[in-house]
């Protein structure tokens, strides 16, 4: 791409996402190594989640309103160390992890939603719109690079090497990324548009599209970690952890040829269709698992979830490119920080209620579970409206920004 900084600014974005994904495999190990309760495990990622979700919008506005390099670094370094904290604790003392979780949690690196408001401070029609596209598409390379790197971790050093490894990365990948941010010159916010202050200070979520939005994503992202955990269930009872990082691996695999088809289409993305072709993919995996079909072999449902995962990015990119046109130019790191709170908030009922099904009734109606949470998601996207890329759908100007990075 011929913008500067660009490049490094997409990389080092999602080489700062690489924590999220690897996470739930270190933590699901870890928890479940001291407990043996697949419910214990997703009641503390639901502690992590919760304290991302509440921390969410807040991180948002700092980042619409200060330096998001300094933003980026001090959420890093605050995350890696709980993060390490966590790991290290004796399994006489698993219970500590509640409250570690919760205070980790709210340190999150606000990663994603940092660069889903920059990208249109360096573009806009179409470059722009390929941009939210490939963000989505190629994020789903950490969601294979994670799994990989913590389920191998895993097959090393347990669950608690897992957790480390996640806390290094957290801290590299958001220090990278806030020295990318400082070099680009947009560490700094863009200029408010002429808003009043009364229309600055009224919650996004008076907006009822945007808050539409952000339960249309609460809802798939809480189905899709539904199947995460049952996959890591499912290596873990059959005796091979480092499964679980190829099955997520393949699951990911999918749904990035399905975005990098899905962003060569002509034409606004049809959000609604996208969403029930995901609840689709998902069902297509309960007649796999056990107890109604137990597998000779893990590697049979490969392709199976290759197939499931296609339209994963393709409704992400397109719920993301929706929520980026809906929100004010100069709230919309703002904006991206309720689409993180909802989809933290998906994860954190999601993981209990799939580990209490798991534990209750085998891997397959822990996806059953994942499979109708998702179809309400795409039951939702029918009240969203439809709108071409690069729509002014709110009074506030929208535009690429115009700042050098100098302070307001």
């Amino acid at each position: 791409m011929s913008v500067p900084y660009l490049v490094g600014l997409f990389v080092w974005s999602l080489i700062a996402r690489l924590n999220i994904a690897a996470l739930p495999i270190g933590i699901t190990f870890l928890v479940a190594d001291w407990t043996g309760s697949y419910a214990l495990a997703g009641a503390v990622s639901t502690t992590l989640t919760v304290g991302a979700a509440v921390a969410g919008p807040l991180r948002g506005r700092s980042a619409d309103r200060g330096r998001t390099d300094r933003l980026m670094a001090l959420c890093g370094l605050c995350y890696g160390a709980g993060l390490l904290v966590i790991a290290l604790l004796p399994a006489s003392l698993w219970w500590a992890a509640f409250p570690l979780g919760l205070v980790t949690g709210l340190f999150t690196p606000p990663a994603s939603q940092v660069a889903r408001a920059l990208w249109p401070r360096l573009t806009s029609g179409q470059t722009r719109t390929a941009m939210y596209a490939a963000e989505s598409t190629f994020q789903e390379l950490v969601f294979v690079l994670g799994p990989l790197l913590a389920a191998a971790t895993v097959a090393v050093s347990g669950g608690k090497g897992a957790v480390l490894l996640v806390a290094a990365l957290s801290i590299a990948g958001s220090f990278g990324f806030a020295w990318q941010i400082y070099r680009s010159g947009l560490a700094f916010p863009p200029q408010p548009g002429p808003a009043s202050p009364t229309q600055r200070r009224r919650s996004l979520l008076l907006q009822p599209e945007l808050t539409l939005l952000v339960v249309v994503c609460m809802l798939l992202i809480a189905g899709l970690a539904s199947v995460d955990l049952v996959i890591v269930a499912w290596a873990r009872e059959i005796g091979r952890p480092g499964v679980a990082g190829v099955l997520a691996a393949f699951w990911s695999i999918g749904s990035l040829v399905g975005g990098l088809v899905a962003g060569a289409l002509a034409g606004p993305p049809r959000l609604s269709r996208r969403a029930f072709a995901a609840a689709a993919g998902t069902a297509m995996l309960i007649p796999l698992l056990p107890p109604v079909l137990e597998l000779p072999s893990p590697w049979l449902l490969l392709p199976v979830l290759f197939v499931a995962g296609l339209a994963i990015a393709p409704t992400l990119a397109a719920a993301t490119e929706r929520i980026g046109e809906v929100a004010p130019s100069d709230r919309r790191a703002e904006a991206f920080g309720w689409m993180n709170t909802g989809i933290t908030t998906g994860v954190a009922f999601s993981a209990p209620l799939s580990g209490w099904l798991v534990d209750v009734g085998g891997p397959a109606l822990g996806v059953v579970g994942g499979a109708v949470i998702v179809l309400l998601s795409a039951f939702c996207t029918l009240a969203v409206g439809s709108g071409s890329p690069g729509e002014k759908t709110h009074p506030v100007a929208d535009g690429p920004d115009s700042g050098n990075g100098t302070p307001q």
